[in-house]
């Protein structure tokens, strides 16, 4: 049982056709509840198919109870500025120990973002329109359970405003779907439309790796963001930099060897193992999802090298 995903948009669509919904930056789940189902509570299921329910305790009890029913949705946690971020369900995706689960969801609470509703007291919805199925799911008020971490967020019927507020806002994105969409396990379709904001933003390199298989051929830069605290490290970039990227950074950074790390804060040992370090003078722009202060950079993509500007032009 795998959930349906969305085919990536070109442009949002608009008409009384369309439906709009954030995307939400976090882990998709199925949530089943049936009558075999009793101690267990709710089985949650992740997009590869995997019963997940032990890394998310919080969350495999329905606020429905027993009530036989299937949900898709995304689990979500929040980080420091209150936003969605994957990067946070990250501690806590491969989780299985019970006592360590239970001390991560006191830490990092998860919340079910309920999006779509598959089958109700038995009755399979998959062939109803989208539009059927979501009157279904706002009529089971979901969010008026006291306690539960289940959500139902709205739709909303302008797409090009939702596309700009969630820009604004630094969350990931949005997802059009057609009212009229069944729903098909396992398929991509063109009845839902995903557009993930990508942000343009300039860094300076403070280190570099080779390519896998070198030991010179520079394959990644480590950058930062100055900031009151001094420069912290936002991640590392290596997609985009092909052969003659690489040689021209190469080229830019060997006089600006240092022995330690220009970085005020400490870079995760995965990054830093192997790194050469490099006085923070060269300034690139990358493109990258969700960004915004004291986030990494997710899925960064290396755009080039500013020559015209400097560390102190970032502030």
């Amino acid at each position: 049982m795998r959930p349906m995903l969305a085919t990536k948009g070109t442009h949002v669509p608009t008409g009384d056709g369309w439906s709009h919904e954030v995307k939400w930056d976090g882990l998709r789940i199925l949530a089943d509840t049936h009558a075999g189902i009793t101690a267990a509570g709710t089985r949650l299921f992740s997009r590869n198919g995997n019963d997940v329910s032990v890394a998310w305790p919080e969350l495999n009890v329905s606020p429905l109870g027993a009530r036989d029913h299937l949900v898709d949705g995304e689990v979500i946690a929040l980080n420091d500025e209150g936003l969605p971020d994957f990067r946070v369900l990250q501690d806590r995706m491969h989780v299985r120990n019970a006592t360590s689960v239970a001390r991560l969801a006191k830490g990092i609470p998860a919340t079910f973002m309920v999006f779509d509703l598959l089958r109700l007291d038995g009755r399979d919805l998959t062939g109803e329109p989208l539009a059927a199925r979501r009157e279904l799911l706002t009529g089971l008020n979901l969010d008026s359970i006291v306690g539960s971490s289940w959500q139902v967020p709205p739709p909303y019927d302008d797409g090009p405003m939702l596309f700009d507020a969630t820009l604004q806002q630094g969350l990931e994105g949005i997802v059009s779907k057609r009212l009229t969409s069944r729903y098909v396990f396992g398929e991509r379709t063109a009845d839902w439309l995903k557009f993930a904001h990508r942000h343009r933003l300039s860094y300076v390199v403070g280190g570099w790796r080779p390519q896998e298989g070198s030991t010179s051929r520079l394959g990644a830069v480590l950058v930062g963001e100055p900031t009151v605290e001094g420069l912290l490290y936002r991640g590392r970039v290596g997609s985009g930099i092909g052969g003659k990227a690489s040689g021209l950074l190469a080229e830019l950074l060997a006089p600006l060897a240092r022995v330690d790390s220009p970085f005020d804060d400490e870079v995760p040992r995965v990054d830093a193992q192997g790194t050469h370090w490099v006085e923070p003078v060269v300034v690139i722009d990358v493109d990258t999802h969700h960004v915004s202060k004291r986030q990494r950079l997710r899925q960064p993509s290396y755009r080039g090298v500013r020559s015209d500007l400097r560390l102190e032009d970032l502030w």
